[in-house]
């Protein structure tokens, strides 16, 4: 059976044997409650996904792959819905978005293999967190300079470049691929200014974490409506845009401004980096906390395990850049540097193959909404 995709998008069969089995069963089963939903339309001001749901009568693939980006997992119409088990309905629509959602991550980034290994087991995250603990341990034993300030004493500022920047350019290959096939898939179009001030607007807010009238979800107090979620993932956000920030203006001191590290705790790089810090690692604990409390049927049950280590390994990063800054002038500070050093290189040799991927695809469903509504 085909159906005819929204704004232009190609026609697209779940019968295509570009789309893996597994794949065609879990757009089924989300066509199948989308399109009940469809019909009730008690949800329809919850957040973005409803508004853009009712645009059509019949939903393609690509469709599907778009509203499950722009679901964000908060669980109102979950509570809310008259029509979840034991009806024989039985909708669980962020279950099915969160699965659709995933699947579409693991099918779009490249290579997809290691998609699927490190979203779905915490161990694997584990594992490249223990080989870049050793990488940069090595680094420090068999590259260690003769004489340096700071933590620059211990790796000089050449290897760390040598480790750093292939581990963070190297994996936006993966990603800006996936990213070009799911552009592809939900019929993404020209991009103008327009389009990207919309979905930053809405990125930079959390605007669907906050509900359709600004009183937050119920993503783990079932029938109470709470914004904790959403100033979870603001703390985590700007503290991580921050942390970044304080690299790059370092960066630009260093190399524009012939000013090296260390830097005092006045400098640009030292502010920005210990707020972004402390935001950083309050964000992930609350996000950790939020995500033992809440009911693992309600999203991709099989992910949790990846989705909680990645989160471990954020706050693992945070703490011990602020650990490591309080620690300085210490004996404190050789293994200090080795445990933050090696999980900032497993966070970004990681990057596409984890949940970190949600902010690009997230953001990318955002700006394709803005054409789409425009």
């Amino acid at each position: 059976m085909s159906y005819q995709a929204t704004n232009d998008t190609a026609w697209l069969r779940i019968s295509d044997p570009a789309f893996p089995e597994t794949t065609s069963c879990l757009l089924d089963e989300a066509r199948r409650q989308l399109e009940i939903c469809n019909a009730c339309r008690y949800c329809e001001g919850f957040c973005s996904v409803f508004p853009a749901m009712t645009r059509s009568n019949a939903f393609a693939s690509g469709d599907i792959s778009h509203l499950a980006n722009l679901c964000h997992n908060c669980r109102g119409c979950y509570y809310s819905c008259q029509y979840v088990a034991p009806h024989e309905f039985a909708l669980n629509i962020p279950a099915a978005l969160g699965e659709v959602r995933q699947d579409s991550w693991e099918r779009h980034v490249w290579p997809a293999p290691l998609a699927r290994a490190f979203h779905k087991r915490g161990v694997a995250i584990i594992a490249a967190l223990g080989l870049g603990i050793a990488l940069i341990f090595w680094a420090m034993r068999a590259l260690g300079p003769q004489d340096g300030e700071g933590f620059y004493a211990y790796m000089s500022h050449n290897t760390m470049i040598a480790i750093f920047v292939p581990a963070f350019l190297l994996p936006f290959v993966g990603l800006a691929i996936g990213l070009r096939r799911y552009w592809s898939e939900t019929g993404g179009r020209r991009i103008t200014f327009a389009h990207l001030r919309g979905a930053f607007a809405s990125a930079a807010k959390l605007k669907n974490l906050a509900g359709g009238q600004g009183q937050g979800c119920n993503f783990e107090k079932e029938d109470r409506y709470t914004n904790a979620r959403r100033h979870a993932h603001q703390a985590t956000m700007y503290g991580f845009l921050l942390c970044f920030a304080a690299t790059s203006v370092a960066t630009l001191m260093h190399y524009i401004l012939d000013v090296p590290a260390p830097y005092p705790i006045w400098s640009p790089p030292k502010l920005l980096g210990v707020s972004g810090g402390i935001l950083l690692t309050l964000g992930t604990v609350a996000l950790a906390l939020l995500k033992l409390r809440s009911d693992p049927e309600l999203g991709p049950k099989r992910v949790w395990g990846g989705e909680m280590a990645f989160v471990i390994l954020l706050f693992l990063i945070a703490m011990t850049g602020l650990v490591l800054y309080a620690a300085s002038g210490t004996a404190a500070v050789s293994p200090l540097l080795v445990l933050h050093l090696g999980s900032v290189f497993a966070f970004f040799i990681l990057l596409p193959w984890t949940k970190m991927a949600h902010a690009f695809f997230r953001l990318a469903a955002l700006i394709i909404e803005e054409q789409k509504t425009r």
